[in-house]
């Protein structure tokens, strides 16, 4: 099977392919950001508290404002973002995967462990970079690992079946975190460990199944429902000037 971000590709320019010193290509950092805003904008208008709906949307929008700045310094961001089909895209598993087992699924605690082991990922890649989008997105991926850090803990050290719901959601969505943090792990864990230990949690003890693909362009079929979405009125409407 031919690659389609192989050298022939005329969407996105060679930076694209050079790996930071965090591990992470700024394609790859650009896409986790992408999906990432687009699955929590699923949570507009339908979070459990109006403080909660306020700040999963601005969550959302500075994933978004990071994807944006990336894209425009690999390509066009607009073929980039729209123009692409599922294979071209290189984002982690993880970002893609519902917010619970199911397509469609909107659990609470689900999304704050997600946005917890998101989070500590972004925010140690981000660090070591060492320009302006990193400086914005660092401060950024900050408040996003405090605010899933709050929920977490608050949830898991909660009721009964509070603490039931978020420990099925870290047991789901653990094994997906290996490609999250390829080359930053124990730095990843240093900062998710000590959350889980106060919420109350338990890692999971088997780690042997260990999911990946997205950085090569083998995604789950959620990518597909979420690109849908996320492209139709750009797909149905080729170059239209709004």
């Amino acid at each position: 099977m031919t690659d389609p971000m192989s050298e022939g590709s005329s969407r996105v320019n060679q930076q694209a392919r050079v790996p930071q010193r965090s591990g992470g290509t700024p394609l790859e950092l650009a896409d986790d950001a992408l999906i990432a805003a687009q699955r929590l904008s699923e949570w507009v208008a339908r979070a459990p508290t109006l403080e909660e709906d306020v700040a999963l949307t601005n969550i959302a929008l500075d994933q978004l404002g990071v994807a944006r700045l990336l894209l425009q310094s690999l390509g066009d961001e607009d073929e980039l973002a729209y123009r692409r089909g599922d294979a071209e895209f290189r984002n982690c598993l993880l970002v893609e995967l519902p917010f619970g087992r199911a397509r469609g699924d909107l659990d609470f605690g689900w999304t704050v462990v997600w946005l917890l082991f998101l989070a500590a990922a972004q925010k140690l890649r981000y660090e070591a970079w060492d320009n302006e989008v990193a400086a914005k997105a660092v401060k950024e991926s900050a408040y996003h690992l405090d605010h899933a850090t709050q929920w977490v803990i608050r949830l898991g050290d909660g009721t009964s079946l509070s603490r039931e719901r978020v420990q099925a959601a870290v047991e789901e969505l653990w094994p997906y975190t290996h490609e999250l943090t390829e080359g930053i792990r124990d730095d990843w864990l240093s900062i998710v460990e000590p959350v889980l230990k106060e919420a109350t949690l338990v890692k999971p003890s088997h780690d042997t199944w260990r999911p990946s693909g997205g950085r090569s362009g083998r995604h789950t079929e959620h990518l597909s429902y979420v690109l849908a979405e996320m492209q139709a009125l750009h797909r149905a409407h080729p170059g239209v000037q709004w």
